[in-house]
């Protein structure tokens, strides 16, 4: 069976057992014309009124958008806001960049994200989590943290939010309520956000909204300074929009999700010895960290003690910035990174990536193919693979020669369980 992964911007053809098990949705086609659905979904918004009739001419705006590890096709929407919002003079927006706990964005990355005419024209400010000079205090969280969000994006008159919604491994679904926390949020709040009670939770995990306390958390912080309006998407294997929801931000975030789970989540009547995943290729599969999501979509159907082969280019390294690598080197173990996480004492940025991802190692090996080097690969307690043919042609070894086999091409685009 030849098949196609999601990998870096060309993506990676591969020729596997013809009895392997192809997961996948089927794919959705792109909007006929997009722009025309945007601007209808603005003008007639779910739980809202027009977006035009509630901006007033003096407002100023704040637009967020995530930041470029997301698809988010940002100079389509961006834009179109704009130009809906024509009334409102240009000086008057600012956008805001969610970094969350993620690097700055360079000038070229950001005409590369909303395109010339939005960079010369429009402010845009990256968010800084560490700064707490350019965040405002809201008060305290439930879960045990003060709440601090981005000043441009408080003070702001009319506030807005973008993104795209697909099935997320500890929050259930991106988009929404996600833009402003953590995209905007301080350093502290993330912490609480991802602390290890939090993410070890056996309700964070893909596709569930229920009794969530990653997601909880989220709509409980955007309450306390509600974005006004919220326009997010749904996009295939090719990056096109396939949906709009545009409107006030829990309904029209609730109904986004519930079309990309009947679109996302795909049943297995069992679970497989070996899962070769992607991480939906750029600019998800840019560095190791992120690739940890295309690890976790697997986990759901690999069996215990198999393994997950998962392609993910990692262009911009493990990243560079953050303590990912670094907690590493703090064990000698998966098992012993999440005793050392899961102690109430410790307290380290990136801890939840980590976590995550040694969750997986416990479970099953995970062999990693990409363009970092084999100690970088294995400083992270993975294995390295320069031929995933030829991994899986050993791992029969492992297995038998009557082994399993599942593909995932688009990774965590597509969300795949088991009912057990």
């Amino acid at each position: 069976m030849k098949t196609t992964l999601l990998y870096g911007n060309d993506g990676l053809e591969l020729n596997l057992p013809d009895n392997a098990f192809l997961v996948e949705p089927k794919n959705l086609p792109g909007l006929e014309d997009d722009k025309e659905a945007v601007m209808n979904a603005l003008k007639n918004p779910i739980g809202s009124a027009p977006l035009k009739e509630i901006v007033k001419s003096t407002d100023t705006v704040a637009i967020v958008i995530s930041d470029i590890t997301r698809p988010t096709p940002n100079h389509k929407l961006v834009p179109w806001l704009i130009e809906e919002l024509d009334h409102v003079p240009h000086e008057n927006f600012v956008i805001i960049n969610g970094t969350g706990t993620h690097r700055d964005q360079t000038q070229e990355e950001f005409v590369q994200m909303l395109g010339e005419w939005v960079v010369n024209n429009i402010r845009i400010i990256n968010n800084h989590c560490h700064e707490k000079e350019t965040l405002v205090n809201l008060g305290e969280s439930k879960f045990g943290c003060d709440v601090y969000l981005n000043k441009d994006y408080v003070e702001a008159d009319f506030r807005i939010v973008t993104g795209f919604i697909e099935p997320h491994f500890f929050a259930g679904f991106s988009g929404g309520p996600k833009g402003i926390m953590p995209g905007i949020a301080g350093i502290e709040t993330i912490m609480t956000f991802h602390n290890a009670r939090m993410i070890g939770d056996p309700r964070a995990t893909w596709g569930n909204m229920e009794d969530n306390p990653v997601q909880d958390m989220t709509r409980e912080i955007n309450r306390m300074c509600k974005p006004d309006f919220m326009l997010n998407v749904t996009l295939n294997r090719e990056k096109e929009i396939t949906a709009v929801f545009a409107g006030e931000l829990y309904e029209a975030h609730d109904r986004g999700c519930a079309f990309a789970k009947e679109h996302a989540m795909i049943r297995c009547d069992k679970r497989f010895d070996v899962v070769i995943t992607s991480n939906s290729g750029y600019p998800l599969d840019q560095n190791l960290y992120q690739a940890v999501k295309g690890m976790s979509a697997a986990h759901k159907i690999v069996k215990e003690g198999g393994a997950i082969i998962i392609a993910s280019e990692c262009s911009d390294g493990l990243p560079s910035h953050g303590n990912y690598s670094k907690i590493f080197e703090m064990a000698s173990s998966p098992q012993e990174l999440l005793d050392m996480i899961n102690n109430p004492e410790f307290k380290m940025f990136d801890q939840w990536q980590v976590q995550k991802q040694a969750v997986i190692q416990v479970w099953a090996d995970v062999y990693v193919y990409s363009k970092l080097t084999e100690d970088q690969v294995n400083g992270a307690m993975l294995k390295s693979t320069q031929d995933i043919e030829q991994t899986l042609e050993e791992l029969k070894s492992q297995f038998g020669e009557n082994m399993s086999v599942a593909v995932m091409p688009l990774g965590p685009l597509t969300i795949p369980y088991v009912e057990e």
